[in-house]
């Protein structure tokens, strides 16, 4: 057992005081909005490596960049940055009028005393084949308001219940940037970790289900209407089934992107911005959705460089030999790995982050107690997206308020009617707790 050194860990503890330190003084001691997301992640970043830097003087600088350079080169890093922006592109393609298609064509289907359930089950299917749980939400909160107006439910359940969605796909989606990290990270296939997740997942939003129909149950409720095009849907629905059948997510990506073209470009989808034609709009779209993810790739780069300094200076070693004293056996382990995440998410308030961070240890922390690739990275993808669900000053809750900004909701009226979120933790203790049950009965 080596023997670690904790001060190595120091330039976690100064992202930490540069992210979370100076986004709530901002936010909460001066008063300015989304004063959190007014810090700079990647420059937080930065200063953490120029600390880990100075540190370990028996080390050159430029033996330092060498021990960067690996970190970045490593090829699950690499892979990671370049399905993020492919998946960037397949969102920049399809737009917002092919995820409203899908929520407007099912709330037409379906009786109208279930509409808040149908929109539940709307908000799991975007999610999942948009990879993306912002996005959801800031495409169905306005939709949510419209049906608690119609079926007369309260503003915060129909939004807690999208958000409750839009976190199920954010968690299992084979794009989702949640899902491409961990995997990546613990180097593991996406098809496998979505077989393990989907047995988490599932139950968590069946039981969800259950609840929005027993609280909307007594309710009388009248049709919500909106165009939709059926062409429109086609894309995701090749995202979704490839992705479950497990096809390698760069062809399942670029068949998405292919058919989202054609699609939008056959239904004119796209108007074009003055100066534009549809074509270059189409080509402007594309390049936007690759350039925001911009800033998740680059954390990847320089969390990955981050990790490499901290790990050669012994930093995770005395981490390990922390959360050995305190956790034992495989579910201890597991547990572990889940409190990690949520901790570093509970810092960073972004789950991709968090997951991104908790990689290398999570990593060691799997080895050490037994615990396979595909079982680490669901677990890290599960318990950020739990904590990402609920947080106040997160990106999700904070999309909901704003676009529902003229029912006066707040993130605090939204959290006890996030049901899905609270769950998914049931469900995920559930499994660890039964782990290894099997093999013992079978013995």
């Amino acid at each position: 057992m080596k023997k670690g050194n904790p001060a190595a860990l120091l330039p976690i503890g100064v992202f930490l005081l540069m992210y979370l330190g100076l986004g709530l003084l901002l936010q909460y001691g001066m008063g300015i909005d989304k004063g959190f997301y007014c810090v700079p992640i990647i420059g937080a970043f930065l200063v953490a490596i120029l600390a880990a830097c100075l540190q370990n003087r028996k080390v050159s600088f430029d033996e330092k960049l060498t021990i960067m350079g690996r970190g970045v080169g490593d090829k699950d890093i690499i892979t990671m940055v370049l399905i993020f922006l492919v998946a960037g592109a397949f969102v920049g393609v399809v737009g917002r009028s092919s995820a409203q298609s899908v929520a407007y064509f099912m709330l037409s289907v379906i009786a109208p005393q279930f509409a808040l359930a149908v929109l539940f089950v709307v908000g799991c299917f975007i999610s999942t084949a948009m990879g993306t749980s912002v996005g959801t939400i800031s495409l169905l909160t306005p939709i949510a308001v419209e049906v608690a107006v119609a079926a007369g439910y309260s503003p915060a359940l129909c939004i807690g219940t999208v958000v409750g969605g839009a976190m199920f796909g954010d968690n299992l989606s084979v794009i989702s940037d949640t899902t491409i990290a961990a995997c990546n990270g613990q180097g593991c296939a996406m098809k496998d970790k979505f077989r393990g997740n989907f047995l988490i997942a599932l139950p968590a939003a069946v039981m969800t289900l259950v609840i929005i129909l027993v609280l909307t149950a007594r309710q009388e409720a009248v049709p919500v209407v909106g165009e939709y095009d059926l062409m429109l849907m086609l894309p995701y629905m090749l995202v979704l089934v490839g992705g479950v059948a497990g096809v390698n997510v760069f062809v399942v990506l670029l068949v998405g992107i292919v058919s989202g073209a054609a699609m939008v470009l056959l239904t004119g989808a796209i108007v074009p911005a003055e100066g534009q034609t549809v074509f270059s709009q189409l080509l402007a779209n594309l390049g936007s959705g690759m350039s925001g993810m911009f800033e998740t790739a680059m954390v990847a780069v320089l969390v990955a460089a981050l990790c490499a300094l901290i790990r050669e200076a012994g930093g995770f070693d005395a981490l390990l030999n922390f959360i050995r004293r305190i956790f034992r056996g495989k579910r201890g382990g597991q547990l572990g790995v889940g409190m990690l995440v949520m901790v570093m998410d509970v810092a960073t308030a972004n789950n991709t982050v968090a997951i991104v961070m908790a990689n290398p240890i999570a990593r060691e922390m799997s080895e050490e107690y037994g615990v396979t690739p595909q079982r680490t990275a669901c677990l890290l993808d599960t318990f950020s997206c739990i904590t990402q669900g609920v947080l106040p000053y997160g990106a999700q809750l904070l999309t909901a308020v704003a676009a529902a900004e003229a029912t006066g909701v707040t993130a605090f009226d939204i959290i006890p009617n996030l049901h899905y979120p609270m769950m998914l933790l049931i469900c995920s203790l559930v499994a660890i707790a039964f782990t290894g049950m099997k093999k013992r009965k079978n013995a």
